[in-house]
Parts: structure tokens; C-alpha cells; sequence
């Protein structure tokens, strides 16, 4: 037969995963003058096929018949449409033509092959940065990190499901996807769908447009590991949730993993029904916190190791680790930027090209300075506790530390002496004067002491 003939040869350019995937359920409809009619069973496949393969499939056709025009392919049998369709699908649903639904075997057959394709797709959706091994982990990510190990490495369910939660750029999405590649690399045998919670809705969606929805069902609750980020976006998505639930529900009920993150706890997920919430935390919720220095200075040197052929100075590291706080992205960015300008630029990599190129960034970040954030600053920079600011220890790996605090509290704050030695446990404000004029005369003659002062200055200042 024709479509015998021409699949045979499909076959040996495509391979044969994706021809059992996408050309087998094919039927070839009755010549129609110049044009070949292909039939798939779902306009899922329809749209895929025409996307991918249609001219493929004509040029193999044309080596029989060398007048046809067009291969056209289209939906010959869909699924059911959903019980309830409301305010994020009703639009979609209500445009979609009538259609007869297909039999189980058939949308069986759909569901199989686009799991294998999800799956097989999940590598080209993954950053090949974002592994284990590249993740730096610290005091405010060890929970997260374990929890995501374990996960990945584990052949029964460990937690489920694993809920990953942070603010913006702190790694939740890093860990996602580290649990992603080490799955594909270490068992491929494993059916692994990764995506985001808009991509789920987006899917959602086209099933009930072309009312697909239960080849929709079998495709994602057939998986071994479900990974949904960002979930946040299904608040206030009524019917998206509702899928979500049950599909939560059937992979739960049958031990396959469900790892979910989004930018905050699943008690404080607004606009999400308090049974999605409820069970979101049966298993294991672990927050990832905001990086403290340590952390900060740590991914910094990482990153810049990668670059073997450019040095970045300690102190540009530490600057940048004490002036950008508010997320791993902006600090990884803020190192970029100074690279790009030594690469492109032909400046050397210092503390001033930093403050020069980052100015925006550091403003953004800045903050006003207290006292406060004197004493912690310097208490990071010397490996002390804060505490040990107004404690009554003189030993000098202390009160050292404390009068360069003192020093910048008086050369970046307004406060007088006086309510500075009120911050540093109530001392007299003799001891401050002596504390500043000390560090005043240490760093004319020691240079370490005096690059402390300086960085820690800078990090600081505005």
C-alpha cells in the first residue's frame, strides 16, 4: 500500500521511536484530487505532526505521485471534554468544534506517545549549569538541598510531595532542575516531565479547546516524576486547580514523585483552594533562605572558576558579597558584568572598576546605614558574633573588630559618641574617641588592617 511504502521511508529519517510515536497512529484518507489527507487521531498530533513532519512527509510522497500539491493533516477523533470548564478555560472550550471522542486504545496510544516525547524533550528544556554540582550550599539552602538529593537519588518516594519555596532568585529552580538531570542521566528508563505551572495550564487549556482532555489525563498522571514549577501561577486558575488536584491525587495514590516549587509556603499560596494547600504539604516543605555572606561569597568564587583564563580579586568578591543581597541572579549577574568589562574593555578586574560599573546595581541595593548594619558587617568581615560588640571581652581578636565598628559608625553615620557607646553595650563615649583615633593611627601603618577598613567602608557606603 501507499502509506505503507512512504511510512517505510519516513521511518528511516525520523527513527523509529518517533515514527511509533507519531506516524503509526496515522490513517490515510481517500485521495482528494492533488492532496494527500493524513488523519491523526487527536489535534494534539495533528498540530505536532504539521509542525515537525508535514514536509517531510510530502517530499515522500511526491516520490511516488510527483503531482501532489499538499499533505494536509487533521484530527479525525478527540476525547472528552472535562466536566467544568470556568474562567480559565471556558473562552477556549466554547470556540472548540464538536467532535466525536476517541476510544480508549487510541487515546492510550496518544498519551503514551507524548509522554515519551515529554520526556525525551525535558534534556532540551534543562539548563546544563543548573546541576548538583555546580549548586554551592550553605546554612540557608542545606535543608532544600538534601531534600532535592535524596529525591533524585532514591528509587522509592522519599517525600511526597517535595515542596521547594523561596523568594526570587535563591535556587529553587536550580534544585528543580538538578533533580531533573540527575533522573534523565541516571535512569533514563524513568518517565520524567518537567515544566512550569504556566506550561501546564497552556496544555490544560488545548485539551479542552480541542477536547483532549483525557488523552490529557493519562499523559500526565502516567509519569514516574511530575516536577511543576513556579505553582504560584495557578492562583485563582478554578479549573486549572481542579486538574491539577486530581492529577496530584493519582500520582500520590500510586507512589510516583511529585516535586513542586513556588515563592512561598503552600499555607500562603493566595487564590489556591485549601484542599490543594492541605495536601501540597503532606510531604516534605523546605525553604530555601534568603544567602547570608559566607554563601554570597562562596557561589561568587565558584562562578568566577569557571573562568580560568580571568582572576577576580578577593576583595571584588567580598565587595560584591556584602553590597548585593537580594538574590543569587543579580549577584551572579553584578560578576558577569565586571568580566564582560575587563574582557571587552581591557580594564583590570579592582574594587573601583566595580563600584564604577555596578553603580545602578549598587544604588539599587543600597541601604541606609545604622549602626546596626555596621556592627553586623563587621562582624561577618572578622568571623565574630555581633553579640561580641557590646560584650565585655578585650581580648583583641574582639575589640579590635569593635573600634573599627566604631570608627565607621562615626565616619558613615551622624550619631555622636555618645549614642554610639550607647549601641556598643553603653560604653562611655571616652572609649569610642579612643576606639576611632586607635583605628585612625592603625591604618596609616597596616596595610591589612587599613584594606579591612576600606572594603568594609565600601561595602557600606552609598
Amino acid at each position: 500500500m501507499l502509506w505503507a511504502q512512504v511510512g517505510e521511508r519516513v521511518r528511516g529519517q525520523i527513527g523509529t521511536n518517533a515514527f511509533n510515536s507519531w506516524m503509526r497512529p496515522l490513517r490515510i484518507a481517500p485521495l482528494d484530487g492533488r492532496r494527500v489527507v493524513l488523519l491523526a487521531p487527536t489535534g494534539f498530533m495533528r498540530d505536532w505532526i504539521k509542525t515537525h513532519y508535514r514536509q517531510i512527509l510530502l517530499a515522500e510522497f511526491r516520490r511516488d505521485m510527483p503531482h501532489i500539491d499538499d499533505v494536509v493533516i487533521e484530527a479525525s477523533l478527540t476525547a472528552d471534554t472535562p466536566r467544568r470548564a470556568n474562567s480559565d478555560t471556558a473562552a477556549a472550550s466554547s470556540a472548540a468544534p464538536a467532535e466525536q471522542p476517541a476510544p480508549a486504545a487510541a487515546r492510550h496510544a496518544v498519551a503514551e506517545a507524548r509522554i515519551a516525547d515529554e520526556s525525551a524533550s525535558v534534556v532540551n528544556t534543562l539548563d546544563d549549569k543548573l546541576t548538583f554540582d555546580n549548586f554551592v550550599v550553605g546554612k540557608a539552602n542545606e535543608l532544600a538541598y538534601a531534600a532535592a538529593r535524596r529525591v533524585a537519588e532514591s528509587d522509592d518516594v522519599a517525600f511526597n510531595p517535595l515542596f521547594l519555596y523561596s523568594g526570587v532568585g535563591l535556587g529553587k529552580t536550580h534544585l528543580m532542575q538538578a533533580i531533573a538531570w540527575h533522573i534523565v542521566s541516571q535512569r533514563p528508563d524513568r518517565k520524567v516531565m518537567y515544566l512550569s505551572a504556566e506550561k501546564f495550564m497552556y496544555h490544560f487549556i488545548r485539551a479542552v479547546r480541542f477536547k483532549d482532555t483525557v488523552a490529557f489525563k493519562e499523559q500526565f498522571r502516567s509519569v514516574d516524576v511530575l516536577m511543576i514549577d513556579d505553582l504560584q501561577f495557578f492562583s485563582d486558575k478554578d479549573s486549572t486547580q481542579e486538574e491539577f488536584f486530581h492529577t496530584f491525587n493519582e500520582l500520590v495514590d500510586r507512589k510516583h514523585q511529585v516535586v513542586i516549587s513556588a515563592d512561598r509556603s503552600p499555607s500562603d499560596l493566595d487564590g489556591m483552594e485549601e484542599r490543594i494547600r492541605s495536601r501540597l504539604g503532606w510531604g516534605l516543605v523546605a525553604d530555601i533562605h534568603p544567602t547570608d555572606f559566607e554563601l554570597r561569597v562562596g557561589i561568587l568564587e565558584q562562578k568566577a572558576a569557571l573562568n580560568p583564563h580571568v582572576e577576580v580579586p578577593d576583595d571584588v568578591i567580598r565587595f560584591l558579597a556584602h553590597r548585593i543581597t537580594s538574590n543569587v541572579r543579580e549577584l551572579e549577574g553584578a560578576l558577569k558584568r565586571i568580566v564582560a568589562h575587563h574582557e571587552l574593555m581591557g580594564r583590570k578586574i579592582s574594587l573601583e572598576l566595580a563600584q564604577e560599573v555596578l553603580t545602578d546595581l549598587l544604588r539599587a541595593n543600597a541601604r541606609q546605614i545604622t549602626i546596626d548594619e555596621i556592627q553586623k558587617k563587621v562582624a561577618e568581615h572578622f568571623s565574630i558574633k555581633v553579640t561580641e560588640m557590646s560584650s565585655s571581652r578585650r581580648a583583641r581578636a574582639v575589640a579590635r573588630p569593635r573600634q573599627v565598628a566604631m570608627y565607621l559608625a562615626k565616619k558613615l553615620t551622624t550619631r555622636s559618641f555618645p549614642e554610639i557607646g550607647r549601641k556598643f553595650g553603653n560604653r562611655d563615649h571616652t572609649t569610642v574617641l579612643h576606639g576611632v583615633r586607635r583605628i585612625e593611627e592603625l591604618i596609616q601603618d597596616d596595610p591589612s588592617l587599613a584594606e579591612d577598613v576600606r572594603l568594609l567602608e565600601a561595602a557600606l557606603s552609598n
